[in-house]
């Protein structure tokens, strides 16, 4: 991945190779050669506290990651009521050469869960351009007993993409949600759940698909 985007700041990721997505018609459009450069416009939630997340822009043109230091929803012992669920919305400035448009063809959550006998955890996710419907949230559940890495992926098929509007710039929305319930399980034990990078590998990783905008 290139070098990282700190939320509150505005980096340019340079991007260089080209690598083709499929089109409707069965060909190829080449993401474009030229820069990416994603700005945070905003940051909101608790799984997100200013200064948790960053993001990079793959150097193929493919993809972005968002990686998080402070995601993690637990119930159970001496927990916080309210720490049963954290969430995280970004609000993205993305800027991409002129003649293209992208939408987001999948994204790859990966974190961390230890869940009692009895509770569970629950990943989603949803996202929109500014001005257009939010998409429905896809959701991943995960029943305990479980003490493992966990990973979870959202796929839209080519017809059903939602594309960024050509010619105008209108913000990405991404909704994230992590959320633990206990369940059956023994109040007196802790049950949680992360989607976070403390070791440097856990990142959440959205793929882009590219298309040329009429005209061009």
């Amino acid at each position: 991945m290139a070098s990282g985007l700190l939320l509150g700041g505005a980096v340019a990721a340079l991007v260089t190779a080209a690598v083709p997505a499929h089109n409707p018609s069965g060909g190829f459009v080449d993401p474009p050669p030229d820069k990416i450069v994603i700005n945070v416009a905003t940051v909101n939630g608790s799984g997100c506290p200013a200064g948790t997340a960053a993001v990079a822009v793959s150097e193929d043109n493919t993809a972005f990651t968002v990686t998080y230091s402070d995601y993690l929803a637990q119930v159970g012992g001496n927990s916080d009521p309210t720490a049963f669920r954290k969430n995280c919305q970004l609000n993205l400035i993305v800027h991409v050469p002129q003649g293209f448009t992208y939408a987001i063809a999948s994204a790859d959550y990966r974190g961390f869960a230890s869940l009692q006998a009895g509770a569970s955890g629950v990943q989603r996710a949803s996202y929109y351009f500014q001005g257009s419907s939010q998409t429905a949230f896809k959701t991943h559940t995960f029943p305990g007993a479980y003490n493992d890495n966990w990973q979870a992926t959202d796929t839209t098929d080519w017809a059903q993409l939602v594309w960024a509007p050509c010619g105008v710039q209108r913000n990405f929305n991404i909704n994230t949600e992590v959320r633990v319930n206990a369940g059956t399980s023994s109040p007196s034990k802790v049950s949680f759940m992360t989607m976070d990078s403390t070791d440097g590998d856990i990142s959440t990783v959205y793929h882009m698909a590219w298309k040329e905008c009429p005209g061009k």
